[in-house]
């Protein structure tokens, strides 16, 4: 079958590494891409937010499936306009992909449907939003109602920090994400990140990641999108994950389908766990990144198999079979990310690195000059190993980290700490 991924990122680059693993993919093309996606697939220039050039680019290209990585083409409504063409696809309608897009949605969506989450409050205007963080103390958390890339999050841990976040806000730091705000109660406990595939009525899990947000060692440091990740995560047993199936996804995807609304693509749970209980933080209606590459490694060609099986509304005859198995994932990031930092640098080294179902480098940030992998994004590489123990994995992909040549990079030394 002819497939199309939409997407130039590290998460999109290990979609297009796990769909080729299957023999159903004949023809591969991916939209924009990167230069690692150019090694093993067809790159096409395309607006992957404008849902009609979408359908006629896959109509000329006879595409059979299409696979949409990032949230911005969600919202957009491009997998509602696929459909609309009786084109397959993998990934929510724009209404579905709320979930995301609106942090007040969640909400009502969590209140709706009895799941625990932190209590919250929605606001429109700054000051009655300061005169609640005044009410409440710190610390709190202040969050941009709409879509910010990642960034949209405040924790204060102090009431001034508070308040400057309500400032940048409504000052249009986040642009018209943060026209409204949510404020909610602060959670403590450990972050995991758990993947439903959803058919719009069956809920089936498809694995557990811990996320490493902070640029520094020790998870300390700036907010990130992400320096690194690991599967599975500890954190989450099978008992709670159990539980939050039952508490949490399960009454979600039944509220979204009473709505008329039902939810088909993967549904990303960031929870906090404490004493054995998960606690809703957010939803996204896309794979995590970097949480995806570790995913696509352990899972490889049955990936495409259970995307098909979501998009075509039979997951209750799909199954996941898990290799009692790790994977980890190292970001390489250009000096001075997550602020300013330069684009255009050359990495050196790639070439003479394994690439297996063991071993794989997944470009984010990247494009070909002159036959250079050069940089050009802030977050560039995803070192991405397998193993039987997570210490073999991330052994493996610290290992390669030591053969790339690139000056202009940098990458955190600990991924995987919590858990060893």
């Amino acid at each position: 079958m002819n497939i199309l991924i939409l997407g130039s990122g590290g998460r999109e680059h290990a979609l297009a590494w796990a769909v080729m693993q299957n023999p159903k993919c004949d023809r591969l093309v991916v939209a924009p891409g990167n230069a690692g996606m150019a090694q093993i697939a067809e790159c096409a220039a395309l607006d992957i937010e404008d849902g009609d050039a979408v359908v006629t680019f896959a109509q000329e290209n006879n595409i059979d499936f299409v696979i949409v990585g990032p949230e911005a083409p969600l919202a957009a409504g491009v997998a509602d306009r696929l459909r609309e063409a009786g084109i397959k696809v993998f990934g929510p309608s724009a209404e579905a992909a709320k979930l995301e897009a609106s942090k007040s949605f969640t909400k009502e969506i969590c209140d709706a449907a009895g799941a625990p989450t932190a209590a919250y409050a929605h606001f429109t205007d700054a000051e009655a939003a300061k005169a609640y963080i005044r009410e409440q103390g710190a610390p709190i958390v202040v969050k941009a109602d709409g879509l910010a890339a990642g960034k949209g999050v405040i924790v204060g841990m102090d009431e001034k920090t508070a308040l400057d976040a309500i400032d940048d806000m409504f000052g249009g730091a986040f642009g018209g994400a943060g026209a409204e705000v949510v404020i909610e109660e602060f959670m403590d406990g450990e972050e995991a990140s758990y993947f439903i595939l959803c058919d719009g009525k069956t809920a089936l899990p498809i694995g557990t990641a811990q996320d490493h947000k902070r640029v520094g060692d020790g998870d300390t440091g700036l907010n990130t999108g992400g320096m690194g990740a690991y599967s599975p995560a500890p954190v989450l047993t099978d008992e709670i994950a159990a539980r939050a199936m039952r508490e949490i996804i399960e009454p979600t995807v039944a509220e979204m389908a009473k709505r008329g609304t039902p939810y088909q693509g993967v549904l990303y749970a960031g929870f906090m766990i404490k004493d054995g209980q998960a606690r809703l933080v957010e939803y996204n209606a896309r794979f995590g990144d970097p949480e995806c590459q570790v995913l696509m490694m352990r899972l490889g060609a049955q990936a495409l198999d259970l995307m098909l099986a979501c998009a075509e509304e039979r997951l209750d005859e799909a199954q996941v079979n898990w290799a009692d198995d790790h994977a980890i994932t190292v970001v390489m990031a250009a000096n001075g990310y997550p602020g300013a930092y330069q684009k255009g640098s050359v990495i050196n080294g790639l070439d003479d690195l394994p690439e297996d179902s063991q071993n794989m480098v997944f470009h984010a940030g990247t494009t070909e000059v002159d036959g250079k992998i050069t940089a050009t994004g802030g977050r560039v590489l995803n070192v991405t190993a397998r193993g039987d123990s997570l210490q073999e994995a991330r052994d493996r992909a610290y290992a390669m980290i030591d053969k790339i040549d690139w000056p202009e990079g940098f990458n955190r030394k600990d991924i995987g700490w919590r858990a060893l």
